[in-house]
């Protein structure tokens, strides 16, 4: 008889936030003014959102009291002024479940079999959730998670292999970089030899590719061989009209992520064109206790701008607070004159004159 496996153990905890980019970030920040602890979840392997995923290195011109910086530096900005309220990160996990309970609380699970009982949630999901774009080959989602990628984490663990990387932006040519680092015979392959990359990226691949330690191949997937339950080959369609056999150990895919509402929009919250109606008063959704911030929730006047979804966030953690102490009143104090916050922030107050 086979004993079964425990129940994952049930996180009991103030507040979720669902969403690490840059709105979710400060919405920890919010909370935590609060004194409300959130747990944050994120189908992502690292905090940041679009700003990380899609434009890291471009710059941002908007954000109040910033004149300029990248979507990777406002992360590590935002990362750096929440750090005081030590929040507990979910990575690389979708949440899947959404569930009120008779005490009002709400049962989170997620893909990654993560439970929690929240007071409230948080939806600062942006778009949706970031899902890689697949690759539609028959036969070819057999092998994820074994010989087929992604993304990765550890490079090491490709030495020695036959590595193909498909993608041209900055992450897929970074990430054959590194595989050459570690000794990989790699191959970058893209449907034309062009790349939308950082120029300095694009000059490392130039060069790896010019002393042969990088292939390349302009080309596009059609098909696979397997042997004996493994991936063999790549069959290809490359831009001189050949059609070849790549021989291949480890297939890592980094050709962009697409948005995806996902489970969201199976609890029962209120949507309009596939977005969270929410009362401007506290951005709370249709059910309470569940708020919606940033580019995720609609409302008249909506704007898709990371300053509005700062702004919505200040105004969902008052009205998270009512959920997390009820009866209670919340007062609005300000970091500049409260010791409270200031014990709360871990920074001496200013003298006085």
């Amino acid at each position: 008889m086979t004993a079964s496996s425990p129940a994952p153990s049930l996180i009991d905890t103030d507040a979720v936030v669902i969403g690490a980019g840059p709105v979710g970030l400060f919405q920890v920040f919010e909370l935590g003014l609060l004194g409300i602890h959130a747990h944050v979840i994120d189908s992502l392997p690292e905090p940041g959102g679009q700003c990380i995923e899609l434009y890291p290195d471009k710059p941002i011109y908007d954000i109040p009291g910033t004149p300029l910086c990248t979507g990777r530096e406002l992360v590590a900005r935002l990362r750096t002024q929440i750090a005081p309220f030590k929040a507990d990160f979910h990575l690389d996990q979708q949440v899947n479940v959404v569930e009120r309970q008779a005490d009002g609380r709400f049962l989170v699970e997620t893909s990654k079999g993560t439970r929690l009982l929240a007071k409230t949630i948080v939806v600062a999901g942006g778009v949706g959730s970031f899902q890689p774009r697949r690759l539609k080959i028959d036969g070819i989602a057999a092998f994820e998670g074994t010989q087929l990628f992604y993304s990765v984490s550890d490079a090491s663990a490709f030495d020695r292999q036959q590595v193909i990387v498909i993608g041209d932006t900055d992450a897929a040519l970074e990430r054959a970089i590194d595989l050459v680092g570690h000794g990989g015979n790699v191959t970058l392959m893209h449907r034309r030899d062009e790349f939308k990359a950082e120029p300095a990226t694009i000059e490392q691949v130039r060069q790896l590719r010019a002393s042969r330690r990088l292939q390349f191949i302009a080309a596009q997937p059609t098909g696979i061989e397997q042997r004996g339950g493994r991936l063999t080959a790549l069959l290809v369609a490359a831009a001189d009209g050949t059609t070849p056999s790549l021989p291949v150990d480890a297939l890592i895919v980094l050709t962009g992520l697409s948005p995806k509402l996902g489970p969201i929009a199976d609890w029962g919250l209120a949507l309009e064109r596939k977005q969270l109606v929410v009362d401007t008063a506290s951005f709370e959704t249709s059910v309470p206790g569940i708020f919606a911030v940033g580019d995720v929730n609609t409302y008249p006047g909506k704007k898709k701008l990371i300053l509005c979804g700062f702004h919505e966030a200040a105004l969902a953690a008052f009205g998270a607070a009512a959920h997390v102490f009820p009866g209670e009143p919340v007062h609005l104090e300000y970091t500049t004159t409260s010791p409270r916050l200031h014990r709360a922030l871990g920074v001496a107050p200013t003298p006085g004159p």
